[in-house]
């Protein structure tokens, strides 16, 4: 088998593809892409988001310490796309987008109204790293479309459809090969 040594990169793919909202002092909202976001503690619940300085979004989370992460579908990743590319510096991306402020219940950016899970966040860390800075932020609450609920009201992610990023690109999220401790249970169905 044959390999290959790489300089160090950033190899750590997908990701997921999310949309950043977040609103000036003046309640002015904006949208940015990020793939650079994740999961970083689980209680008390807490997540990151990586952001260049010149981001137009930096300033507004780095003022108002708060922002909310949107989960993109298949039918967001057109809008996804667009935010990342085009600057809320010269644009109202939610108007240029055609989508939808969601108010949120504990912070005071919107959420996306089309997106199926909005999850509202309060920075309590900032870690300068170099090409970006890494907002720690704690989950005050989540917001979840109820039509990607299965009849348990546990969230059906093959309803949802949601994308991925990798190298540059977006994916579908693909079929499920399992659960999580599938590889050890006894049973028939290990799915």
């Amino acid at each position: 088998m044959a390999r290959e040594y790489w300089k160090p990169s950033n190899m750590l793919y997908p990701l997921p593809a999310v949309m950043i909202s977040c609103a000036d002092e003046d309640g002015k909202a904006n949208i940015m892409t990020a793939a650079w976001c994740g999961t970083v503690c689980s209680d008390p619940v807490m997540v990151s988001v990586s952001i260049r300085p010149e981001r137009y979004s930096h300033d507004i989370i780095e003022k108002s310490g708060e922002f909310v992460i949107n989960l993109t579908t298949e039918d967001l990743t057109r809008a996804a796309d667009f935010a990342g590319v085009k600057s809320g510096r010269d644009i109202d991306k939610f108007e240029a987008l055609g989508l939808t402020k969601l108010p949120s219940k504990f912070v005071k950016a919107p959420g996306i109204a089309e997106s199926p899970v909005c999850i509202e966040c309060r920075v309590s860390q900032v870690l300068r790293l170099g090409s970006h800075d890494m907002y720690v932020a704690q989950v005050l609450g989540t917001d979840i479309d109820d039509r990607y609920l299965d009849r348990n009201g546990k969230f059906d992610l093959s309803k949802a459809g949601l994308t991925a990023y990798s190298h540059g690109e977006y994916f579908a999220l693909g079929k499920k090969l399992g659960k999580f401790g599938y590889s050890v249970r006894k049973s028939r169905d290990k799915r």
